[in-house]
């Protein structure tokens, strides 16, 4: 959960953490240091227009080239009733985006990603667990079938013998949604339960469902004062279009009545113990439309957007491809384009009123893209979606651990949303001169904003960790700059350390040159 949305597993530092002070010699170096980068800021700006203006031109060519998509459109089901509704969850969002403030003539706030703080609570839970911020994820074992080991509890002999049952008849349920069979996937239901399982299948067979795998989570367990019924909690791996990914997972809770000996299901409902909450799938009919790198989703109200839509996250996702850290680029992309409703729904909802996109761990190494579509606009969707996709690529699973680690992954995703443009033409450069005036301390640790943070202080905060990237790639280049992230956010080594092994140069001097390097920047 970044942008990115989380607070992190991994180290349990609580973003105050101390760094190495400097020494007698390094603050030698720093001051010279600091010299030679106010001096390098302007020459720069030359070659930046021009490595601007031919990444540009490549991508327009490819914009026309590759952007291959057919869109599934799925009719509404029956209205369910009401007990068959998903039952929602609450929990905190993941890598919000604020809005600009309206009405404000003299400049313009760009859309940013404002990461909340979450509660003590939410932080424990992503340090215990492995999520990111507020969104705990799971990297089930797998049996040697390949799917989610079940969780240990023995239960009664019949409790047992019950289980395998319902799980026979959900393995049954999964081949046949795989395979398109859309009566074999109804038939294990009772009637009442039909009309919502068939939306879900619309839904799972537009994404291209390419994996369904369900795993008991313990023994079923009779409903309290409901004779002949019964609960099951059950994880399931599941994939899109590619049919040898990672598995996402997400947690159902699974409803049954005994006919005889023979269980039906009664239901097949998002877990209140899933902490990404419901996902989109479950919620809604969907318009689907698939590219090459990327899955764009909506309901059926925004389906004209889809084509636009798809071209431009298609294009998001070529830059994003250039920052991936570990093994793999994504398989795929999946983006969400939420309306009013749905925003409030799908992942839990309770975003802040200026979020106008996040990215939110599913598991299996992926993250989910939302966009908000009462505040995406047309000029600023480009450099949303090269941000969040940037997430998805980077991001490691159970997202990273260290709140002073924030100027790095949003600067990342803020370095790859700038899309090579020319330092000088940043949009937040008003917004960092402000913070520099008043509210920072001037350490990079310390720069991440809290949770009720303006506007003005959220963008100063993303500009000065897109400009300490920035600066680190031009001292390094790209690629050792993504081996020092890969250190520090999925190794989870200390700057410090991560300097001294990766670029061969001490942290506290590389530290003071990125800030020294911002305050050249805006003057």
């Amino acid at each position: 959960m970044t942008d990115g949305d989380e607070q992190p597993p991994g180290r349990t530092t609580d973003g105050d953490e101390h760094r190495p002070a400097v020494d007698a010699v390094d603050a030698v170096d720093k001051a010279s240091a600091a010299d030679a980068v106010a001096a390098n800021v302007s020459a720069n700006a030359g070659a930046d227009d021009t490595r601007a203006e031919t990444a540009r031109a490549a991508d327009a060519g490819a914009d026309s080239a590759e952007v291959d998509a057919a869109v599934d459109t799925i009719a509404p089901a029956p209205a369910p009733d009401a007990a068959s509704l998903p039952h929602l969850v609450a929990v905190p969002a993941p890598y919000p985006v604020p809005m600009a403030h309206v009405g404000e003539p003299t400049r313009a706030v760009r859309k940013r990603r404002r990461w909340p703080l979450w509660t003590a609570l939410g932080l424990a839970l992503g340090l215990v667990a492995g999520a990111v911020p507020g969104v705990l994820l799971r990297g089930p074992a797998q049996d040697a079938a390949g799917r989610s080991a079940a969780k240990s509890d023995p239960g009664t002999a019949a409790q047992r013998r019950l289980g395998e049952r319902m799980l026979a008849l959900l393995d049954r349920q999964a081949t046949a949604l795989v395979g398109a069979d859309r009566a074999g996937f109804l038939a294990i239901a009772e009637p009442a339960a039909r009309p919502a399982l068939s939306r879900r299948y619309a839904a799972l067979r537009a994404l291209r469902v390419t994996v369904w795998r369900p795993a008991a989570d313990g023994v079923p367990e009779a409903a309290d004062g409901q004779p002949g019924q019964w609960r099951q909690t059950i994880t399931v791996g599941y994939c899109f279009v590619a049919p040898d990914c990672a598995p996402s997972t997400v947690e159902l809770d699974a409803r049954w009545r005994l006919v005889g000996e023979e269980p039906r299901l009664t239901a097949l409902e998002p877990s209140g113990t899933d902490p990404a909450g419901v996902r989109p799938w479950q919620a809604n009919d969907l318009a689907v439309t698939v590219g090459k790198r990327v899955v764009v989703a909506t309901t059926t109200a925004q389906r004209s957007k889809l084509p636009g839509l798809l071209a431009q996250a298609e294009a998001a996702a070529r830059v994003a491809d250039r920052y991936a850290v570990g093994d793999a680029r994504p398989d795929r992309y999946l983006v969400y384009y939420a309306g009013k409703t749905e925003w409030r729904r799908w992942y839990g909802g309770g975003r802040p009123k200026w979020t106008a996109g996040y990215a939110v761990g599913v598991g299996g190494g992926r993250h989910d893209v939302v966009l908000n579509a009462q505040t995406v606009t047309p000029d600023g969707v480009d450099d949303l979606l090269r941000h969040e996709l940037t997430h998805a690529a980077s991001l490691p699973d159970r997202g990273y651990a260290d709140r002073a680690d924030w100027w790095l992954v949003e600067g990342l995703a803020e370095y790859a949303g700038a899309d090579g443009q020319p330092v000088h033409r940043y949009e937040g450069l008003t917004e960092v001169r402000d913070l520099l005036r008043g509210g920072w301390s001037g350490r990079l640790e310390a720069v991440a904003p809290e949770a009720d943070a303006s506007d003005s202080r959220v963008g100063g905060a993303y500009g000065v960790g897109y400009l300490a990237v920035r600066h680190l790639v031009d001292r390094y280049g790209e690629q050792r700059m993504l081996d020092f992230y890969r250190a520090v956010v999925h190794e989870r080594r200390s700057p410090a350390q991560a300097a001294d092994e990766v670029l061969g140069d001490p942290w506290s001097m590389l530290h003071d040159e990125c800030v020294a390097y911002v305050r050249a920047v805006v003057g």
